[in-house]
């Protein structure tokens, strides 16, 4: 069983810092591009970043120059570090990997369960 669990959200003010994690877990032989999206209420769900096994990112326009995604190979995790947090960030996140099972090796896209983030005042 692989899974994969986020950690990090929270309630924070306009302007400040939040770090989310996602660690992948269970009988993983490889794990391609990771990512982090988010669902903000009545929105459809949209990619935020994206980063692949060599550590190439990708973002969304709107979080260019405030969010870095990074990854730890070795540990099978993932991170969004937030800055300049701004009320329009406000969403349920989800983590997101390519994942290759050990037996049988199949890869599958896998989600997380979400944290929820929230900038207000």
């Amino acid at each position: 069983q692989v899974q994969l669990v986020e950690s990090g959200g929270g309630l924070v003010q306009p302007g400040g810092s939040l770090t989310l994690s996602c660690a992948a877990s269970g009988s993983i032989f490889s794990i391609g591009a990771m990512g982090w999206y988010r669902q903000a209420p009545g929105n459809q769900r949209e990619l935020v970043a994206t980063i692949t096994s060599g550590h190439i990112t990708n973002y969304v326009d709107s979080v260019k120059g405030r969010f870095t995604i990074s990854r730890d190979n070795a540990k099978n995790t993932v991170n969004l570090q937030m800055n300049s947090l701004k009320p329009d960030d406000t969403a349920v996140y989800y983590c997101n990997a390519d994942i290759t099972r050990m037996r049988p090796r199949l890869t599958s896209n896998y989600w997380g369960q979400g944290t929820r983030v929230t900038v207000s005042s």
